[in-house]
């Protein structure tokens, strides 16, 4: 992007402590009682310290987006059915569709992961495969569970701000409302990778710079033969080339992040 500062590159993570590991049958036993109001909560953590927010990240994946909400200030806890031995921050192994269920018809005296007044915020990612166009490049979009529209149904009866993500393919058919639609070259990276957003409980908008992708000589192309360099063009350096498939780059997240960061700041006020 012309004029833009250079983006400091993501360091594979050190190796992570202190990693719960949770199965998904004992999803139902998980958390205590959320009794205060979310303002209350953040307002409190802040006022005893001044603790990084915290948000849950529900089908996380390798971590790209959790790395982009760490960048924005967030203390990140992820949430995958299968293990993540890359993810970078805390990490549960557990059905997220299920842990999710069981937070919303329990709200706000239920069962969560750990304590849900630790969390200010949540996003989920559900698998794309049911609505993207490269699942029908290379098989049958039938073969695919879909995890979007149980995780929106489930999100609905929830107090937390949240963002999901998902391919646009999920807005252009209304599963979801894209609220954002970035793409990987609106942040200065070489790759074509565009994602819907949907936002709960909170709204912001900011102009930021067009997508660039079209006829864009500069771009990485995501071939099998080149998935590395793709991968590390998105900033996604600290996973697999496999686990890139499914990343989104950072920097998206990152931004979204600090404009959420923003509200949390303000309903505090």
């Amino acid at each position: 992007m012309p004029g833009a500062e250079p983006r400091e590159r993501p360091r594979r993570p050190a190796a992570r402590r202190d990693v719960g590991v949770v199965e998904g049958a004992d999803v139902a036993g998980l958390g205590v009682h959320h009794r205060r109001p979310v303002r209350r909560v953040v307002a409190a953590r802040r006022e005893g310290g001044g603790a990084p927010v915290k948000l849950l990240d529900l089908f996380c994946g390798a971590g790209g987006a959790a790395m982009g909400y760490h960048q924005a200030g967030f203390t990140v806890v992820g949430v995958d059915i299968n293990p993540q031995p890359n993810y970078p921050y805390e990490f549960h192994q557990a059905d997220a569709i299920e842990l999710l269920e069981a937070l919303a018809d329990n709200w706000p005296t239920g069962r969560a992961l750990p304590p849900l007044e630790q969390f200010d915020a949540i996003h989920a990612s559900p698998t794309c495969q049911t609505r993207s166009r490269a699942t029908a490049w290379r098989g049958r979009r039938e073969d695919h569970p879909d995890l979007l529209t149980p995780t929106l149904q489930a999100l609905e009866t929830v107090r937390l701000p949240w963002i999901v993500e998902n391919v646009p393919e999920a807005a252009w058919d209304g599963t979801m409302r894209a609220d954002y639609l970035l793409c990987g070259t609106q942040f200065g990276l070489n790759v074509r990778r565009h994602r819907a957003f949907q936002l709960g409980n909170w709204m912001s908008f900011q102009l930021i710079p067009p997508c660039q992708c079209y006829r864009n000589p500069r771009l990485i192309p995501f071939e099998h033969k080149d998935e590395r360099a793709f991968a590390d063009a998105m900033e996604c350096t600290w996973m697999t080339n496999l686990e890139a498939r499914q990343a989104i780059p950072p920097a998206m997240t990152e931004h979204l992040g600090r404009q959420l960061t923003a509200h949390l700041q303000a309903v505090t006020r």
